[in-house]
């Protein structure tokens, strides 16, 4: 059970398979974390299991990592532990599922260290809408609740403000729509359906990357979801594969 220490943080977590590495930006709200990855119709460590070296993480203050927090742009106090783990595990450049929330992740990635990533795939990213405010605001209540509780934990005040400032902003709150626009990463976004993961947020973002390509409809039946799981491995493949690129793995 590898833990990566930082001088703000202490991450679990894990790594498995060969091939072309894969960094799991875990879905789950605040409480993002590996075991998150169960209750999603696509989980990479099933579906692409011995295809990829995957490598997933519990975010700081879920699962079984823990941080301070930051004063400044509460997206980059997680940017910079992705940063240290590839760094840990000497990787030069990867690809990237983020799901949910770590669909956000991913484009605060892509953001502070572009040359990072080789491509991406955003599962149900989340993001504000008119009508979901109060829907976004129950999910850093409650952590904040939770971590409050902790021993030698930030106070509640602290952990509040923090939730607040991550969960405000532009629509998808790492990334403006003048950065996703920027982005040049390949993308392939699957839009979600309900009130956390709205299905117009996946959809801007494919309309706003350039190099995004959007498959909607992948939760409609099994049938859907299966194709879905085809697409993103043939994606990943691809994008590994691609010429006059620099290694992924460089382990």
């Amino acid at each position: 059970m590898p833990f990566l220490k930082t001088p703000n943080s202490t991450l679990h977590y894990q790594r498995q398979g060969k091939g072309p590495a894969v960094l799991l930006l875990s879905p789950g709200g605040m409480e993002a974390s590996i075991s998150r990855w169960s209750n999603i119709p696509i989980n990479p460590l099933t579906a692409y299991a011995g295809e990829f070296d995957l490598i997933a993480q519990d975010e700081r203050n879920a699962g079984q990592s823990t941080g301070s927090l930051s004063s400044g742009n509460p997206w980059d106090v997680y940017a910079d532990d992705h940063i240290a783990l590839l760094d840990r595990l000497r990787l030069k450049r990867v690809l990237v599922i983020g799901c949910c929330i770590g669909s956000s992740h991913a484009l605060r990635l892509a953001v502070r260290a572009p040359e990072r990533i080789a491509a991406m795939v955003l599962i149900q990213p989340v993001g504000r809408v008119a009508d979901n405010e109060a829907t976004l605001e129950a999910l850093w209540q409650k952590w904040a609740e939770r971590v409050a509780a902790l021993p030698d934990s930030p106070d509640a005040a602290s952990l509040a403000d923090f939730g607040r400032r991550m969960w405000c902003g532009d629509p998808v709150m790492s990334a403006s729509p003048a950065q996703i626009a920027a982005c040049q990463i390949p993308m392939l976004v699957l839009p979600g359906i309900d009130l956390h993961h709205p299905a117009a947020i996946g959809e801007e973002i494919g309309r706003l990357a350039p190099q995004a390509r959007t498959l909607s409809g992948w939760k409609d039946s099994p049938e859907s979801i299966a194709h879905a799981t085809e697409e993103i491995r043939q994606f990943l493949r691809a994008a590994s594969a691609k010429k006059n690129t620099d290694p992924v793995n460089i382990s």
